[in-house]
């Protein structure tokens, strides 16, 4: 068969408009490309599709519970047109303590849109140091200029390794703590194992070391979680009481703007989270969130809040209450606040 430079020429050289059309085509994919990797850059979760691994949003409960909000989906939508944002190490992390009220507080400041917060816990200062810090910073959401990177773990507090592994990747961190009544803490810490758990012994034999002698068990960790004092030292080793902000949990649930108030403070934000974004839950007993501009419902913060706490022996609790009662004491001089549980 003869050579043919017309037949050829047909076959390789396409149109102009083809031409133009492959290009229209290869310009949006590459953009949908780049959103996607954009988008999940700056998920809030670990690293992968972001709402198989979301946390719960339960008021004192870290029980995840899924989360089905649109909120975050703006926001992260919003993050990804902003080619200047970037993963960035957090300049201020919630410490503690577990069944304070941490996830509570992080929605509340996620609303903050100058607040860029990571909501599973990474648990990098604790189990995942080994990781190092590129491997940290990629579970960051992506943030602007002038926005604050955050992340919580409520078991830093009471990690002895931790304040010396945050005082090494930034002195100048900003450390926030929730804390709760000790007894009520201890009470619920219980009750969200044995939903998991519900063949654990009681409460009551959990809590003697040995019970004829009435001796506490400082070893179990809902009993040790709560002498804040003792944990509180180990902080201030490597930290001034400066950089600590103690935030009351109760108060969380009896005026959350005012608490969140004394945190946009403390992070040198603008009070941008009011009153105006609660609404108080009679039903449930606490507050909800709202979008004061939209019309959309309050959205309350998870479907397991409200377990119902096991009737404990009275001097089981009274004996508890006459445990803490001078590791809160402590605390109070220490903080300078005086929480009122006892």
């Amino acid at each position: 068969m003869e050579y043919s430079p017309a037949v050829h020429g047909a076959h390789v050289v396409p149109a102009p408009h083809v031409k133009n059309k492959v290009f229209v085509l290869c310009i949006m994919l590459s953009l949908w490309v780049y959103m996607i990797y954009c988008c999940l850059g700056s998920s809030s979760a670990v690293p992968g599709f972001g709402a198989a691994a979301r946390p719960s949003r339960d008021l004192l409960d870290d029980a995840s519970d899924g989360r089905g909000d649109e909120w975050d989906d703006v926001d992260a939508a919003a993050a990804c047109l902003n080619e200047s944002a970037s993963q960035k190490l957090p300049r201020a992390i919630i410490i503690g303590v577990k069944k304070g009220g941490t996830r509570a507080l992080l929605e509340f400041l996620r609303l903050h849109p100058d607040v860029r917060a990571a909501g599973a816990e990474p648990h990098f200062f604790d189990r995942n140091y080994h990781k190092g810090l590129d491997w940290y910073r990629q579970l960051m959401p992506k943030s602007s200029e002038g926005q604050l990177t955050m992340e919580k773990t409520p078991s830093y507090y009471i990690t002895k390794e931790v304040p010396a592994r945050i005082y090494t990747m930034s002195r100048d961190t900003k450390l926030i703590v929730v804390v709760r009544d000790p007894v009520t803490r201890a009470i619920s810490d219980y009750t969200q194992t044995r939903s998991k758990k519900p063949d654990i012994p009681s409460f009551e034999s959990l809590t003697f070391k040995n019970t004829s002698a009435g001796v506490i068990d400082t070893a179990w960790s809902a009993v040790q979680i709560g002498m804040y004092a003792k944990h509180l030292e180990r902080w201030l080793h490597y930290f001034p009481m400066e950089q600590l902000l103690f935030v009351s949990g109760e108060r969380l649930i009896s005026d959350p703007a005012l608490e969140v108030a004394r945190v946009q403070d403390f992070l040198g934000l603008r009070r941008v989270v009011t009153e105006k974004h609660f609404h108080f839950n009679p039903a449930k007993g606490f507050p909800c969130l709202k979008r004061p501009e939209g019309h959309s419902k309050p959205h309350c913060l998870g479907k397991t809040k409200g377990r119902t706490h096991p009737n404990i022996d009275p001097g089981v609790v009274q004996r508890l209450r006459e445990f803490y009662k001078p590791f809160n004491l402590k605390f109070y001089q220490m903080t300078g606040h005086d929480f009122g549980w006892d």
